[in-house]
């Protein structure tokens, strides 16, 4: 999701971290305060970070144990299952570290430098900058609405791209992503259930929720809301003073969007039109609240 960005005044005046001008803490500063030396450029900072590679690994670790039931054979009871949550939680975490790379990723393709050996490059949800707004915020969406919404987008810098098309691109990216996801987890599901079938598997269950987590999440996203990408993706021709003015009240229009969503009249109504959605999409087998009992099982 994308915040209104700052002008080229406010880019200029504000002060930049260590991280952001490409120096590690002990390179901010050289001796008797002399000027910064730049740290040299390297390839592992474009690489995905171990943390990344964990994720997938304990994903794929409880899609597995989702796919064989191997918890019932642990517990010898099937009322209550918790891996599937598991599966679900970090295949969400992925899906945010991928929706922040979209947006760095096609910024650095620009010409923004300012994001490189980040969390938001390296896939390293724990090292996002807004750690709060772009990895907690969403988690607590998910746990206590069942509602995929991502959080406002990093900070890029809009000098080193001034074409506005090119930072519209940059703010579309996230929602290119998450319909990217959505699109590869249903066809698995239409691969492994046939047409007019359906299954009660944990991990086809939970590849269905992360389905609708990330359509919901790209459709949402459109609205031109600040804090949404549909926002960001207008902001570069909107005047500069307005875009200024907004940039603060992007969390916040992110929390109220959350908030309508949560509204139990909302809430209950958006699965159902989803699965509307995939029924015309010719993907009737697609069970959102099958996954939704799988990820919140304290609420069934």
């Amino acid at each position: 999701m994308s915040a209104p960005e700052p002008t080229d005044r406010d880019h200029a005046a504000a002060p930049r971290s260590a991280e952001d001008t490409g120096t590690r803490p002990d390179e901010a500063a050289g001796p008797d305060g002399a000027a910064p030396q730049a740290r040299a450029a390297s390839a592992a900072d474009l690489l995905p970070s171990p943390v990344f590679v964990l994720l997938l690994g304990l994903g794929g670790l409880a899609g597995w144990f989702s796919w064989t039931r191997a918890e019932v054979q642990w517990t010898g009871d099937d009322a209550t299952a918790y891996v599937p949550f598991v599966f679900i939680l970090a295949g969400w975490i992925v899906s945010l570290a991928l929706h922040e790379f979209g947006h760095a990723a096609v910024a650095y393709r620009f010409g923004d430098r300012s994001l490189r050996g980040s969390g938001y490059l390296r896939l390293n949800p724990f090292r996002f900058g807004e750690l709060f707004a772009n990895l907690l915020m969403p988690v607590a969406f998910l746990l206590l609405g069942g509602i995929g919404l991502p959080g406002p987008a990093s900070y890029l810098d809009p000098a080193a791209v001034p074409s506005r098309a090119r930072r519209s691109l940059i703010a579309a990216a996230g929602i290119a992503v998450n319909l990217v996801l959505a699109a590869a987890a249903a066809a698995a599901v239409v691969i492994l259930v046939p047409a007019g079938m359906f299954t009660d598997n944990w991990m086809l269950g939970g590849l269905m929720y992360l389905c609708y987590l990330n359509l919901t999440a790209a459709l949402v996203n459109v609205l031109p809301i600040p804090g949404l990408d549909g926002f960001g993706v207008l902001a570069p021709y909107l005047p500069g003073t307005v875009a200024e003015r907004v940039r603060p009240w992007a969390l916040f229009g992110v929390i109220a969007v959350f908030a309508v969503l949560w509204v139990p009249q909302v809430n209950v109504r958006l699965p159902t039109l989803a699965a509307e959605l995939f029924v015309a999409l010719g993907m009737p087998q697609i069970d959102v609240g099958f996954g939704e009992v799988l990820l919140r099982f304290w609420v069934s």
